[in-house]
This record gives C-alpha cells, sequence and structure tokens, in this order.
C-alpha cells in the first residue's frame, strides 16, 4: 500500500507543476535584472539563496542599483513580503506537532504559489504525513527550479538580447499565481486599491509609490473583512 507521504507528495507535485510555465522565464528575468544593476555572479547567486523572494528582489534591485539607502531597501523588502506573515498563519495549523528545524525549513521553503494551490488542502487534510508530502516535495521542487533558472539568467544575461522583453513574464507568473487567491471580496478589495494606489503614487520620490500602495491595499483588505464579519454577525 502506498505510503500517505507519497501520495501527498504525487498530488501536490501535480497541483504545482502549472505553475513551472511561469516560474522559469520570472526566474530567469530575476537573474537577469541581478546583473544588470553591477552584481557579480557570485553576488546574485548569494542573494538569490539568502533571500529566495522573487518579488522581493525585483522590488529591491532598482533601490540597490540607484544606491538608495539600506533602510529603505530593507523597508521595502519587508513590506513586498508581509503577505508571507498571513500565509505562514494560515498555513499554521498543518505544521502543528512538526519539530521545530522542520517548520523552519518549511517557513524559508514557502512561497506564493504553494499557498495559493495548496492553503486548503493542507487544512483540510488529517494525515500530517500526508500533508508534509504534499508541502515539501513541491516547495524543494519549486527551490531547484527557481536557483537553476536564476542561475541561466546570471550567466545568460549577457547573451540573451535586450529585445527579447521577457520582464513580461513576470507579470504574467504573478497574475497566475494572483488568481486563486482572489475568491473572496477582501482579496479582490486589497488587489484593486493595492493596484491602484501603486499607479496613482508611482511619482513619490524612492519609489515610495509601491510601499504606499500595499500598504494601502493591505488596510482596504482588512476594513473588507471586518465589514463583512460584522455584517454577519447580526
Amino acid at each position: 500500500m502506498e505510503s500517505t507521504f507519497r501520495s501527498g507528495a504525487r498530488e501536490g507535485m501535480r497541483d504545482f507543476l502549472p505553475l513551472s510555465v511561469g516560474l522559469v522565464p520570472w526566474a530567469m528575468v530575476t537573474g537577469i535584472a541581478m546583473r544588470s544593476i553591477g552584481l557579480s555572479p557570485l553576488e546574485a547567486m548569494g542573494m538569490n539563496l539568502l533571500v529566495y523572494a522573487g518579488t522581493a528582489q525585483l522590488g529591491t534591485l532598482p533601490l540597490i542599483g540607484s544606491g538608495a539607502p539600506l533602510w529603505l531597501i530593507f523597508l521595502t523588502a519587508l513590506v513586498l513580503n508581509l503577505r508571507f506573515i498571513i500565509f505562514s498563519a494560515t498555513l499554521a495549523p498543518a505544521f502543528h506537532g512538526h519539530p521545530f528545524m522542520r517548520r523552519l525549513a518549511s517557513s524559508y521553503l514557502l512561497v506564493d504559489g504553494m499557498f495559493a494551490v495548496g492553503a486548503d488542502k493542507l487544512r483540510r487534510a488529517q494525515d500530517p504525513d500526508w500533508r508534509w508530502g504534499y508541502y515539501i516535495v513541491p516547495s524543494i521542487y519549486c527551490w531547484m527550479l527557481w536557483q537553476c533558472s536564476t542561475l541561466i539568467g546570471v550567466l545568460g544575461a549577457g547573451v540573451i538580447p535586450q529585445g527579447w522583453s521577457l520582464e513580461f513574464m513576470t507579470t504574467i507568473a504573478l497574475m497566475v499565481m494572483m488568481v486563486p487567491m482572489l475568491r473572496e471580496r477582501p482579496m479582490w478589495v486589497a488587489g484593486l486599491v493595492g493596484g491602484l494606489g501603486a499607479v496613482l503614487l508611482r511619482d513619490l520620490p524612492l519609489r515610495l509609490g509601491l510601499i504606499a500602495g500595499i500598504a494601502l491595499g493591505i488596510a482596504a483588505g482588512f476594513a473588507a473583512e471586518r465589514m463583512l464579519a460584522g455584517r454577519a454577525a447580526r
């Protein structure tokens, strides 16, 4: 009889594999972008291993390239990754009882795609071995795919023609991961307010418009959720 770990791993891979279509070019663009601001291949891959967050990497690279103050770079990365606090809190019950080092490794490997496709199943599943297999196997696959694809971008930065305009693939990848999350009204409100805010405030100095847009989106999402909860309680 097949182990529940293998069963969960197989289903996790089946759910996550479609996201690879957008993940590969996104990682390649990240590698090219890191080289374009002057990072050496070693520095670029070091950042890739340490940060392992494509959105934060791409969001902070223009600041690094322009010599922005360290506090602003740190704040931008922090704000761009605030969503992982919500992701982690949502998935925490699925890892209840697991050893600390396993939970620590799981937090490092958590990505938007895994949360988008697997959060509901991880919360509903009762078997801890199935949950672990469902999460860890596609997460390790994602990490390896990201590192290898980024390395291709880093090493091929001077070879890939700039006219290919691969940047649009990053937007596609983000949209592929975002759509499954837009299941409830507060998420729609957060996305719309955050997007509009970032566009309208794009002229703020030091690229603070992006941070302001994210903050507005989070605040709007929380407000919408509280309003819906208040109506349901009446």
